[in-house]
């Protein structure tokens, strides 16, 4: 079961996009922010998938990125930036820092699917 990690500082958000998921077959971990989903990185190097929120306390979505980014043995993993921010130097600078795609919230089941199976093609 391929393992998605979830980082968003809002709950609600979590608890869709872990419902989503685990209705996808996915085995779904959870942060609240960067500091910590580099914590859940660290300790889960088999993550296939990370849903990335952008506007969060301690370490944001970017940051993270950046860091994540850094070690080479974390580059398999893709990234989904799924943010409010739609302005296009951000998205333009998200995708330079590593981010694979880019889902807009609000979202729906169906889009996020697609969007992951496109990420995950090749590995589904």
């Amino acid at each position: 079961m391929k393992k998605v990690l979830v980082v968003d500082d809002s709950k609600a958000i979590r608890q869709i996009e872990r419902k989503y998921l685990e209705e996808m077959g996915f085995e779904v971990l959870e942060a609240q922010n960067g500091e910590e989903a580099l914590k859940v990185v660290a300790e889960n190097p088999d993550i296939s998938l990370i849903l990335l929120d952008w506007h969060m306390p301690v370490m944001n979505g970017y940051e993270f990125l950046v860091k994540l980014r850094a070690n080479p043995e974390w580059k398999h993993i893709k990234v989904m930036m799924v943010t409010t921010e739609n302005q296009q130097k951000s998205v333009i600078d998200a995708i330079m820092a590593g981010a694979n795609e880019y889902l807009m919230k609000p979202f729906d089941k169906e889009m996020l699917e697609t969007k992951i199976k496109y990420l995950l093609e090749e590995e589904l």
